[in-house]
């Protein structure tokens, strides 16, 4: 849980606390910190009061888009560090079309993971 850079926090569209996590998710503030623990979600602080944030795309319907765990887990088992995953995640790819993470909440979660994959090779 570290603060990013200006250049990658610019590529995120819009943020949300923890506490509004929760509330979309209809679970507790702590639940949301568990999450975050797990790497099931990619939290930063950003800022000036270095506030716990984590990118709006990654919250679906009342649950963490499909496919985002586990893209996160191929991502740090490649090395990635959390401002790293961001970067990719939100970075345009004319191949997909749009980010790796429009692609998620799109449900085109099998073609992320596999460039993920790649990305080891």
């Amino acid at each position: 849980m570290n603060e990013i850079d200006a250049k990658t926090d610019a590529l995120v569209p819009a943020w949300l606390t923890l506490p509004d996590v929760a509330d979309r998710l209809g679970v507790e503030v702590t639940r949301v910190r568990q999450l975050v623990r797990e790497g099931q979600l990619i939290a930063v602080r950003r800022g000036e009061n270095r506030v716990l944030q984590v990118p709006a795309d990654f919250i679906g319907e009342g649950r963490v888009v499909k496919g985002l765990t586990g893209t996160i887990t191929l991502l740090k088992d490649d090395g990635f560090s959390d401002e790293e995953m961001l970067e990719w995640l939100f970075t345009p790819d004319d191949t997909l079309p749009g980010t790796p993470a429009q692609a998620l909440r799109e449900t085109r979660g099998t073609e992320v993971k596999r460039r993920a994959q790649a990305l080891a090779v």
